[in-house]
C-alpha cells in the first residue's frame, strides 16, 4: 500500500490537474484582494492621522483668527457689529 509521503503527493497533483483551469482566477482574485486589503490599511492610517493632527486655533471675542478662517476681518465678526466692549469704529 501507499505510505503518507505517496498519498500527499498524489493528491497535490490530482489537485493541481483538476484545478488548473480555476488557478488562474484564484491568483487574480487574490492579488485583486491584497491591493484594496492594502489601500483601505493606507487610508484607515490617513485618516488616524488627520484626526491626530491639532486643529488650527479659533478663537472668538478680541483674539487672532487665522486669516482663512470667517469672521477673521477686523471686527472679529461677520455681520459687521463691534464685538462687546468695544465702540465701533
Amino acid at each position: 500500500m501507499f505510505g503518507l509521503s505517496e498519498l500527499a503527493v498524489i493528491l497535490i497533483v490530482v489537485i493541481a490537474v483538476l484545478a488548473a483551469k480555476k488557478l488562474p482566477e484564484l491568483t487574480r482574485s487574490a492579488g485583486k484582494s491584497a491591493r484594496i486589503l492594502k489601500a483601505e490599511a493606507r487610508a484607515m492610517k490617513e485618516q488616524d492621522k488627520a484626526e491626530e493632527a491639532p486643529a488650527a486655533p479659533r478663537i472668538i471675542q478680541g483674539e487672532t483668527l487665522p486669516p482663512s478662517a470667517p469672521g477673521s476681518e477686523r471686527t472679529g465678526r461677520t455681520d459687521g457689529t463691534p464685538p462687546e466692549g468695544r465702540p465701533a469704529g
